[in-house]
């Protein structure tokens, strides 16, 4: 990243702030960020929170920067695009974060050979620990690639894919934090159920969540095999499972990524 002399993000909320936030961690000068948020509110948020330079015009910051992150909602993708459309050239990258929306579909609103890559990051980017898969368009580069990949390192992990899986990763990653925030809810509601309180079951279904997601991220192992561990012969640990074996937990996760993924194909109109 040290050869980017200016970065840009069209919209200010919560995935910008954690990409801005990630970035100034790993030392990129604050000074060549540059955000465009058309609320008042939001933008003096991050300016009082980073130090950041705000603007409410697109156009300027499209003009000024190298790479241009589109961090705004796919239902207002078309009008931001026919608006800066004017300031931008081959010689900036744009980068996406929209959910369903194709590289193909950007690249159609400019002329020459527009640079896109699109990104599927999550919201535990906030945390340092995203969950990124990220894509080429029809003109990006390895270079292109590999710097948006170190953009996405600075909060968290990085899977390059290619773009017909991007809807199954934005079904599994994309919207996977909010099926894991049920799960934490439900194992803390029953921490409750028997007898624990509320604090305390709160407390030791996160930290449950977390030590088992880096058990299987640190040893490696499969979860199959960690779970096998913990679930000696005639045990508590077998009895819990063979429950949400009953009630079908697996099958209902299954299913939530591949609504999600089909959800993000009709927001991008596939």
């Amino acid at each position: 990243m040290t050869n980017v002399q200016k970065i840009g993000f069209i919209g200010g909320g919560n995935m910008a702030e954690a990409l801005i936030k990630g970035l100034l961690a790993g030392g990129f000068a604050v000074e060549r960020i540059l955000a465009s948020e058309p609320s008042a509110v939001r933008r003096d948020h991050l300016r009082d929170t980073y130090a950041i330079e705000l603007t409410g015009d697109n156009v300027e910051l499209v003009r000024r920067c190298e790479i241009v992150v589109l961090a705004i909602k796919p239902q207002i993708v078309n009008e931001v695009l026919d608006e800066i459309v004017a300031a931008y050239n081959d010689k900036k990258l744009l980068v996406t974060i929209l959910a369903g929306v194709s590289c193909g579909s950007i690249e159609q609103h400019f002329s020459g050979a527009p640079r896109v890559v699109r990104v599927m990051p999550n919201t535990p980017a906030l945390v340092g620990e995203a969950a990124s898969a990220i894509c080429c368009g029809h003109h990006a580069g390895s270079e292109d690639l590999n710097l948006v990949r170190q953009l996405l390192e600075a909060v968290g992990k990085v899977q390059i894919i290619d773009e017909r899986q991007m809807d199954a990763a934005t079904g599994l990653s994309g919207s996977g934090p909010a099926y894991i925030y049920t799960v934490i809810e439900a194992l803390a509601d029953g921490g409750v159920r028997e007898g624990l309180r509320r604090d305390v079951a709160h407390a030791l279904a996160v930290q449950t969540v977390v030590g088992a997601a880096l058990m299987v991220r640190e040893t490696g192992e499969h979860p199959a095999i960690l779970r096998d561990r913990v679930c000696s012969p005639g045990g508590t640990a077998i009895t819990g499972v063979s429950t949400l074996e009953k009630k079908g937990l697996r099958t209902t996760l299954m299913e939530a990524v591949s609504a999600a993924a089909a959800r993000s194909r009709e927001l991008g109109g596939n």
